[in-house]
């Protein structure tokens, strides 16, 4: 234990200072402040590359005060040093753009202390080493969240929003707090690196319970299924609202889960909660995206599948591979949303090159069987190198399922010979970097996280059913122009691009036509 806490852990500091200054003086036109706020977060930003220093001189540590439930902890080790320099880079993107979006903008000022004070509470969260920690950072999230998500008040899908946001987050909240309450009682320690240690030696009945609180706030802080409504509906929030949802809070979950991994993965029926409710996600987001219209919406249910997809990540024990998806998925998404405006034009401009090759059944099999071949190849060349899991393999295959699709297009009969020369590179090209970057965020993370645990005739089942229903959904996809215009195509079309009216029996449930139609 460090006597003095890294500079990383001064940056939430920093962007508190600014906030509060930026909050005192919300005007129309708050002066320098807008350029205040993007330097407070760009110093969060060098804070937490200064962390990499004692990191890599003097390896893992932590700094504390109390002690019990009143613990207050910092860690430093790889994963968080990581999560740190992900959120104040993406945070330091999303303000800079913010000065452009926001410029003129009545209460101008109050967006940008809010954006610093969202920024700081996810710092906080990311590098915690209590449970306390956490959850002081999670219940900072929700409050100033909702603050964004109503920065238009008079609108009334902005409140509806934000009231099904609350919601939900409050709830995982609460999940949160008794699970930390039964495993601090149970193992009697409320450190996470001691609860990490300790849970390899077994489990009391009460801190399997609190695991299993642990998944289901998780699920409830990743918008998972049946209750991911809210985050469908955060575009009535300002653009930048989106695209900082992206910097480790929608996937803040994912954070949680990997910041306990031993003790997750100590309970066999939390991971087994976690690949079946993620898998569904991950299925149901990605159907619903394919039938939307709008740019930003189809967005948001991306989000919805790639968080159900992280969670299944976690539930296979792929730890290091989770904490990859949620650095590459940021990255992306936040970029996705801050250009989503163009989005619409650059379509527009691209010019249809004419009928599409549509694939047969025998294409669609032939490309199968193909990219399956092709990826058994890579990855038997691969571990050569290190041995790979069951898991890992899976998960390859799952993701070699979308590159099948590709394949299909080029194998079918109307394909010319340059698009099928093109997908088969993508192909080969798609395998390789798989097992690249798993490679990479194995030697970035792996001593900090537990490697997969032992595949048994439970984790045997849920891989074969992730495979199944995976590879389902691609065929009935790569398929999908054989049978678009058959008449129960059309209503099951819109039966999802409505959600399968989840979000509507939400909305019935919480108030929200009312607060709709009163507006």
């Amino acid at each position: 234990m460090n006597a003095l806490p890294p500079l990383s852990a001064f940056a939430p500091l920093v962007l508190l200072a600014v906030a509060a200054l930026s909050l005192i003086n919300p005007g129309r036109r708050p002066g320098l402040l807008p350029r205040v706020a993007e330097g407070a977060s760009l110093a969060a930003l060098g804070l937490a590359l200064a962390g990499l220093v004692p990191l890599l001189w003097t390896g893992p540590a932590s700094f504390s005060i109390g002690s019990g439930a009143a613990l207050l902890a910092l860690r430093l080790d790889a994963v968080s040093v990581s999560m740190a320099l992900l959120v104040s880079f993406v945070g330091w993107i999303v303000v800079r753009y913010s000065r452009s979006y926001l410029d003129g903008e009545a209460r101008e000022g109050r967006f940008h202390g809010l954006m610093l004070a969202t920024l700081a509470a996810v710092l906080v969260l990311v590098q915690a080493g209590s449970l306390t920690m956490v959850v002081l950072g999670f219940i900072a999230i929700g409050v100033v969240l909702r603050q964004l998500l109503l920065f238009y008040p008079e609108r009334a899908e902005a409140r509806r929003a934000a009231a099904k946001f609350s919601l939900v987050w409050g709830a995982g909240d609460v999940a949160l707090v008794i699970a930390s309450l039964l495993i601090g009682w149970s193992i009697g320690s409320a450190s996470m690196a001691e609860i990490g240690a300790k849970s390899a030696q077994g489990m009391p009945l009460a801190a399997e319970i609190g695991v299993a609180l642990l998944v289901v706030a998780a699920a409830l802080k990743t918008a998972a299924f049946p209750l991911h409504g809210w985050l469908t509906e955060v575009m009535e929030a300002p653009t930048p609202v989106s695209a900082l949802l992206h910097a480790g809070i929608i996937n803040s979950g994912g954070v949680l889960l990997i910041a306990v991994a031993p003790l997750v993965q100590a309970s066999t029926g939390a991971m087994a909660a976690l690949v079946m409710i993620g898998g569904l996600t991950a299925l149901f987001g990605a159907a619903v995206m394919l039938t939307q219209s709008a740019v930003k919406t189809a967005l948001a249910w991306s989000t919805v599948a790639q968080m159900g997809f992280m969670l299944l990540q976690c539930g296979l024990g792929l730890w290091t591979l989770a904490l990859l998806h949620i650095v590459a998925h940021s990255l992306y998404k936040a970029h996705a949303f801050l250009s989503s405006g163009g989005a619409v034009r650059a379509v527009a401009a691209v010019k249809r090159p004419g009928p599409v090759a549509v694939p047969g059944v025998a294409a669609v099999a032939k490309a199968f069987l193909l990219a399956l071949a092709l990826f058994a190849i890579v990855a038997s060349l691969f571990s050569l190198v290190v041995t790979k899991s069951p898991q890992s393999l899976a998960l390859g295959a799952i993701l070699i399922f979308g590159v099948a699709y590709l394949v299909a297009q080029g194998l079918a009969d109307a394909a010319p010979r340059a698009l099928t020369l093109r997908t088969a590179l993508a192909s080969t090209a798609a395998a390789i970097a798989y097992f690249s970057f798993q490679l990479i965020a194995h030697a970035l993370w792996g001593s900090s996280l537990p490697n997969p645990p032992e595949a048994g005739p439970l984790e045997w089942a849920l891989i074969v059913l992730a495979l199944l229903s995976f590879g389902i959904v691609a065929v009935a996809q790569a398929l999908f122009p054989l049978w678009a215009h058959h008449p129960a195509t059309a209503g099951l079309r819109v039966h999802l691009a409505n959600g399968l009216y989840l979000n509507a029996l939400l909305d019935r449930a919480t108030g929200g036509f009312r607060s709709t139609r009163t507006a």
